[in-house]
């Protein structure tokens, strides 16, 4: 099952993404998410990661499990040297072109080298920004790309309505996607909708809402914990997991579930033989808590 970006090309609406993976674990993640049906996997070079998920990949390939043209790669820019980090991604990955290329946070930060994607923080503790380095800047090097034939479609990643507004306003080519977190105790449904009637599609990058590494890092509560969810997943006989699965895939959303367990790859995979009635959509939509899960404040104070 995939959505037709307004790029002319097919994005699956299951991927999974490759965030906290270890570089000895990627091999073995990758081939077993192959193997269950996975052909969409999102990387970004601030993972550290891209030199794995490109040996993983070169081995794929040369297994014969896919080919290229089967899969969509996503992974990440850097603000202000644009090319030269998606060259980069190109090299580590070991791939000829990506089939989407994301700004990966609406605002530059002090570059410290290509390549070199930690965010750099200032004496205080917060992002050491970069105010010569505009959006638009960006969006316009980005757009170079598409016409280089590195990527086949370019996007936006944690773009609120605003910024996702101005960015289809200076735009030449139009975002395809806008990665953004969204679930069901963070719905953003003004967001969705504006980028879904502009044509933009939505991903939602922590589509488990606070689960597993956010609970760890952030200290969120969970939305599987929720009692309307767990009673959902006891009337379909299925995992609270697999019903906010499919709550996103009705929303027209592309989701991102991130798992290192075959077992948990697998679940999150089996989500397209059964639907929710409109009135479950409706039930899930009545427990958004607006509560954002992802994205320690300290950075963005």
């Amino acid at each position: 099952m995939a959505i037709t970006l307004n790029s002319g090309f097919k994005m699956p609406v299951i991927g999974l993404g490759v965030w906290r993976m270890e570089g000895k674990d990627i091999k073995n993640l990758i081939f077993n998410a192959i193997k269950i049906g996975y052909r969409h996997f999102d990387c970004a070079a601030d993972y550290k990661n891209e030199e794995e998920v490109g040996e993983a990949l070169a081995e794929v390939f040369q297994a014969g499990l896919v080919k290229r043209e089967d899969l969509f790669i996503t992974t990440k820019a850097d603000h202000g040297h644009v090319v030269e980090a998606c060259k980069d991604s190109l090299k580590k990955l070991r791939l000829g072109y990506l089939d989407l290329y994301l700004v990966h946070f609406p605002v530059a930060t002090r570059h410290t080298g290509v390549g070199t994607t930690a965010s750099a923080l200032g004496e205080d503790g917060v992002l050491d920004i970069d105010t010569t380095v505009s959006l638009e800047t960006t969006w316009h090097a980005m757009e170079d790309l598409v016409s280089m034939g590195l990527v086949r479609s370019i996007g936006i990643s944690n773009y609120d309505i605003f910024l996702t507004r101005d960015c289809l306003a200076y735009a030449k080519v139009k975002p395809a996607v806008n990665q953004i977190e969204t679930h069901p105790y963070f719905q953003r449904d003004s967001l969705v909708k504006f980028c879904q009637e502009h044509g933009v599609c939505v991903t939602a990058h922590t589509p488990l809402g606070g689960a597993t590494a956010n609970t760890e890092w952030f200290g969120s509560v969970s939305c599987l914990d929720d009692p309307v969810l767990k009673g959902l997943a006891k009337k379909y006989n299925r995992t609270v997991a697999q019903i906010v699965l499919r709550w996103g895939i009705q929303r027209n959303t592309v989701i991102i579930p991130k798992s290192s367990k075959v077992e948990r790859l697998e679940e999150n995979f089996v989500v397209f033989d059964f639907e929710l009635t409109e009135e479950d959509m409706d039930l899930i939509k009545s427990i958004d808590r607006n509560y954002r899960t992802n994205q320690p404040a300290k950075f963005w104070a």
